[in-house]
């Protein structure tokens, strides 16, 4: 697959221009090196850029090989990624036509009812004509892309659920009338809103892989950054966009490299029972909480070019993959990435003073850092 970044049709603002909101950029980043992550909630103020952001990301990912007019975006190869008509024509020995095609950014309206997210079956088609006639919905349209829910805490509760499904087993099934239909859904799944318009309910935000928080600059000198930078782009966009062409490509790169790298990394097993014990002692909930920390921090060893997990990596991770899992108590004002941060402090034997000398910062702002 190659790892050129080509100029776009329609100008997209640059991944590398964005400034700050390190949180964010890193939850997107390592699923997209590990879908299995399981997708990212960002919650955050009104106007921080995170629409933006996931756009950027989208943009700047590589092209994908795709079977040529199949609604799934199939995968050439893998048979997880590839619908029962790509299926059933490799079967006969035939060879199905590529082409490259973007990475699909699917965006779900609050609006969309669940025939427009799961797809529909035309019932008269199939009893007249004895063909499973399927209207493709947004879950295949979103298949080995991203599906991005702004607002998603205002979203129904069963459409979450529907997509938090598909999201996890890669696998979308509707039925209707004795007829089933079944395709891949395999997306990294990013819901973003402000949590002063509703939170979304614990049973559901559980299972988002990792949860950002994202606030408002109020740096006045980066805050004229941001703006100097945005009106660059808006007065003229493709001067922009060579002037980031190089860092642009880098990314790209490395993204790349990280994903061919991801199964070769490996997680001392002192370090899982470590990683284990943290959620223990925070009570969480399940092991999902386990599972998804394991993942992001080999996603971020792969990204950073290594094949062994290191305790640093851990701590960068644990509070994305931890926070909104934990129980909350409303008279308690300690902010629940101090907590995390606080627990793998001790766990991990890293005392506050140690913690923030590596982090370079004073012993009182230890275990808040990252977070």
């Amino acid at each position: 697959m190659s790892a050129t970044v080509k100029t776009p049709q329609r100008a997209v603002y640059p991944f590398t221009a964005i400034v700050g909101q390190e949180e964010m950029k890193l939850a997107l980043i390592l699923n997209v090196i590990d879908p299995r992550i399981g997708g990212v909630m960002i919650m955050g103020d009104r106007g921080t850029g995170k629409s933006t952001t996931i756009r950027a990301l989208a943009d700047l990912l590589p092209d994908i090989e795709v079977v040529e007019n199949d609604p799934f975006s199939s995968h050439p190869s893998d048979p997880e990624m590839m619908s029962d008509d790509v299926k059933a024509l490799i079967a006969e020995g035939k060879t199905p036509v590529l082409v490259a095609k973007k990475v699909p950014m699917v965006d779900l309206p609050l609006g969309a009812t669940e025939d427009r997210v799961c797809g529909t079956i035309d019932i008269e088609k199939a009893l007249s004509d004895g063909i499973k006639a399927f209207e493709p919905g947004l879950l295949a349209k979103a298949n080995r892309g991203i599906l991005y829910v702004d607002e998603v805490n205002l979203l129904d509760d069963h459409l979450v659920d529907v997509l938090l499904d598909s999201a996890a087993s890669g696998w979308n099934t509707v039925e209707r009338e004795g007829i089933s239909i079944r395709h891949p859904a395999r997306f990294v799944l990013v819901g973003s809103g402000n949590p002063e318009e509703g939170e979304l309910r614990p049973q559901l935000l559980d299972r988002f892989g990792m949860h950002a928080e994202i606030r408002t600059v109020r740096d006045p000198h980066l805050r004229v950054q941001i703006v100097e930078e945005r009106t660059g782009f808006d007065q003229n966009p493709q001067t922009f966009l060579e002037d980031h062409q190089v860092q642009q490509t880098a990314l790209q790169e490395k993204i790349v490299e990280a994903q061919q790298r991801l199964s070769h990394v490996s997680l001392d097993h002192e370090l899982r029972v470590n990683i284990s014990q943290v959620c223990s002692e925070l009570d969480v909930d399940g092991l999902r909480g386990d599972i998804v920390t394991n993942r992001a921090a080999k996603a971020l060893a792969a990204f950073e070019g290594r094949t062994e997990v290191t305790v640093d990596d851990i701590k960068r991770v644990i509070t994305l993959c931890l926070r909104h899992r934990l129980r909350k108590d409303p008279l308690e004002s300690i902010d629940t990435g101090y907590k995390v941060q606080k627990v793998f402090n001790q766990v991990f034997g890293l005392s506050e003073d140690e913690d923030a000398v590596q982090n370079g910062a004073t012993p009182s702002m230890a275990g808040a850092m990252r977070s």
